[in-house]
């Protein structure tokens, strides 16, 4: 196990000392490959981070491809990383990112599967060093993050992903085919449902404990917490309740709405919105609320008129469509497209979709293929690497990026309580200045953004 950086050392410290590794990792072709390139062993060397929940899962799936090497692996929590670790015997496990990229010189590209809090820092870093970059969703935590690692990705020419494993199904690329092809008609109104947090996790609505229990041993909180504001140790924070902290996570819509919106944002080519609005539980300073009900208005483009999208979550629910079949309930998530000639039906992550009412369904007439298939959101992702195609990785940060941006833009209305007039261009709420504070944070010293 390797040392730990310093956690109080400066970025400008660990950017000085590491000057001459980001060097030996960008120039020779030998050992990484020049960004935008296949790498020359025609196989992919991954470090991976975050590996004790979700991370292991996905770890375990890019092993299974012949062209993958699991090269290092990296996690605050030797305990909860045990599992995985036990998995790759041999394997070198650090518990910082930083001191993986700076020894693991043959390093392609990284995984990582972190608390939304750690997502830019990490992806930042390994981008600018010419990795390729495979990050689970929600894509970043703040705004501003989004519109940096989209920019850093192009810049950098590498290839990347966010973890919206639905992107890469026959559903999405169903439904798109059959709205193109008019089986609803004009769609004006989208509804987008989610069953989190409910018994997924229990910290949203709650203020920040006081209390200080026992930190285990095998926890580097110090790291955990890393850009976050300094707090006490408490077991209300991990595994998995961070999602409901505006420190750390991004609540029910960074966690689901990524998935269940998809189609939407993919086959109405949605944007951004000019405003959002929402109406919520109880709220408060330091936690998403119990339940948020949060609507997106976008204006017109290309040949669609406007749209309004509607987000439920925390047990809330959208009217049943005209034809649904009230005796069966909603699937715990999904989508709604609502049109002028019916409505199109999809279970969440991007399931395939059906026609309402289902009299529609059976009269309905395929359209030809008109998107090509995915052998799979995460080979998608391993084959574009090794061919040095970004443009084949199709929730490359190319599309995820302003995907996300939008989605965490609704974040804005619930944690100020009104509604939000949104300037793109600007990245600015408009009617609201003390917006600023939510769409860039401040880092703490020592994890600021790599530059």
């Amino acid at each position: 196990m390797q040392k730990p950086l310093n956690s109080t050392s400066t970025r400008r410290d660990f950017i000085a000392t590491g000057a001459a590794v980001l060097g030996m990792n960008l120039i020779p072709r030998h050992v990484l490959g020049a960004p935008g390139q296949p790498p020359p062993s025609g196989k992919l060397n991954i470090g991976c981070i975050g590996i004790g929940g979700q991370g292991n899962d996905v770890t375990r799936e890019l092993a299974t491809f012949a062209n993958v090497n699991i090269a290092a692996l990296c996690d605050v929590d030797e305990a909860y990383a045990a599992r995985t670790i036990q998995q790759y015997p041999g394997r070198p496990f650090y518990k910082d990112y930083r001191v993986m990229l700076e020894k693991e010189k043959g390093l392609d590209a990284v995984m990582i599967a972190t608390p939304d809090h750690w997502h830019a820092p990490i992806a930042i870093a390994a981008m600018r060093m010419g990795k390729h970059v495979y990050c689970e969703k929600p894509l970043a935590h703040t705004i501003e993050e989004t519109r940096l690692m989209g920019k850093i990705a192009a810049e950098m020419k590498v290839v990347t992903q966010m973890g919206n494993t639905g992107h890469g199904g026959q559903g999405l690329r169903l439904t798109k085919e059959w709205i193109d092809a008019g089986a609803i008609g004009t769609v004006t109104d989208v509804h987008v449902w989610s069953d989190r947090p409910g018994k997924w996790w229990d910290s949203q609505g709650r203020r920040r404990p006081t209390d200080t229990p026992p930190l285990p041993t095998t926890l580097d909180w110090d790291l955990w917490q890393g850009p976050a504001p300094q707090h006490a140790y408490h077991p209300l924070y991990l595994p998995g309740k961070w999602r409901g902290w505006f420190d750390y996570g991004c609540g029910a819509l960074g966690d689901m709405m990524v998935h269940n919106a998809d189609p939407a944002w993919f086959a109405l080519d949605l944007g951004a919105p000019t405003a959002v609005e929402a109406s919520t539980a109880e709220t408060n300073p330091d936690s998403y609320p119990l339940w948020s009900i949060v609507t997106w208005h976008f204006a017109a483009k290309g040949n669609r008129g406007p749209i309004k999208l509607t987000w439920y979550d925390g047990g809330k629910l959208p009217e049943p469509p005209p034809g649904f079949d009230t005796t069966h309930p909603f699937e715990d998530n999904g989508i709604i497209f609502c049109g002028d000639k019916g409505s199109l039906i999809a279970p969440g992550w991007s399931g395939r979709p059906r026609l309402l009412p289902d009299s529609a369904m059976k009269s309905f007439v395929m359209p030809p293929r008109s998107l090509p298939r995915s052998p799979g959101h995460r080979k998608e992702w391993v084959d574009a690497c090794i061919a040095g195609k970004p443009e084949d990785a199709k929730a490359g940060f190319w599309y995820s990026a302003p995907f996300t941006e939008a989605l965490l833009i609704g974040a804005l209305p619930i944690r100020l309580g009104k509604r939000i007039e949104w300037d793109a261009a600007a990245m600015k709420a408009t009617n609201a200045p003390e917006a600023d504070a939510l769409i860039r944070k401040t880092y703490r010293k020592g994890f600021e953004l790599p530059t």
